[in-house]
């Protein structure tokens, strides 16, 4: 493909840009403050946050279960039933499970990510575990 600034204005007019990170960091600040959970709005808008390619898998859990599984993961104090839970829904993996739950707890939970990994000196697995979880949240 040749690059040229028709191509770029096209490309750049193609890119989605979405709610800032700040703005939906208030957001769902804002809404688990009165809720101890997420529906499926904000709950498919933070995973598309992390990671946008499976979001027809998000959309694929139905709201029922998405409030379900957000508010035991936001209730219980059991670290692997907290993952699991999560990891139950449609789309969610590791990554993204971390984004869901730094936002709801942003002092306990950095977002996992493999740049983050890869910073730290540690390889990225070929897959994630919860003994992987427990190394990267001690």
């Amino acid at each position: 493909m040749e690059f040229n600034k028709e191509n770029i204005i096209e490309l750049a007019n193609r890119y989605s840009y979405l709610t800032s990170d700040v703005a939906i960091e208030k957001e769902v600040k804002q809404w688990l403050k009165t809720n101890k959970y997420l529906n499926k709005e904000l709950f498919i808008r933070l995973c598309c946050w992390k990671s946008p390619r499976p979001k027809r898998h998000y959309i694929n859990n139905e709201e029922r279960k998405i409030i379900e599984v957000t508010r035991l993961a936001f209730s219980t104090n059991n670290e692997k039933e907290r993952i699991a839970s999560l990891l139950t829904l449609y789309g969610v993996r590791y990554p993204v499970a971390s984004t869901i739950l730094h936002f709801a707890f942003p002092d306990k939970y950095p977002i996992m990510d493999f740049r983050v990994i890869e910073s730290l000196g540690w390889k990225k697995p070929s897959y994630y575990s919860f003994k992987f979880w427990e190394k990267y949240f001690p």
